[in-house]
């Protein structure tokens, strides 16, 4: 145990050493409540045997308790003896995954020509989107009531417009 410590290093090792604990002590824990709570339904029937049911849950829960510490020294010292540090691999690297887009046409507004594009479902390289006339500009308060309802508030505040200032409108 002390040579793992020595390899390990004593911050490192403190470390697991209060994980395990932690971990092992929750799961040790839980154990416990559920025999106290099957402990706490059978203990009526001492009555019948003339014995108080109070000082014998008492007794009982106390006996359970030292159990469970038994119990968690024996886990935890098990786990120590048995933990090892694995050497990290190298990453390799990982190649760039491609993806590729295909954005939608851009519908033609009334008294613009459509733009004829090659391919049906795509954009041609460089082609630029008409300007639109109700189009929300955030430094102009003015035009943000033609933003959509469920679009980014133009504000900034990260909230649909539905929810922050279209609620006003």
């Amino acid at each position: 145990m002390t040579a793992k410590a020595a390899n390990m290093g004593p911050e490192l090792m403190r470390f697991i050493e209060k994980s395990l604990l932690i971990q092992t002590l929750d799961a040790v824990w839980k154990e416990h409540l559920y025999a106290l709570d099957h402990l706490r339904q059978g203990i009526g029937l001492r009555a019948y045997g003339q014995r108080d049911p109070l000082n014998e849950y008492k007794s009982e829960a106390f006996a359970l308790f030292n159990a469970m510490l038994d119990e968690l020294k024996e886990r935890v010292t098990a786990m120590l003896a048995r933990v090892e540090l694995a050497p990290e691999p190298i990453p390799q690297p990982q190649p760039m995954q491609m993806m590729e887009l295909h954005p939608q046409p851009v519908p033609a507004f009334a008294g613009e020509p459509e733009m004829a594009l090659e391919g049906a479902g795509s954009m041609a390289i460089g082609a630029t989107q008409p300007m639109r006339s109700d189009a929300v500009d955030p430094n102009d308060p003015a035009t943000w009531r033609n933003a959509s309802r469920n679009a980014p508030c133009p504000c900034g505040s990260g909230r649909k417009y539905k929810h922050c200032h279209g609620r006003l409108a």
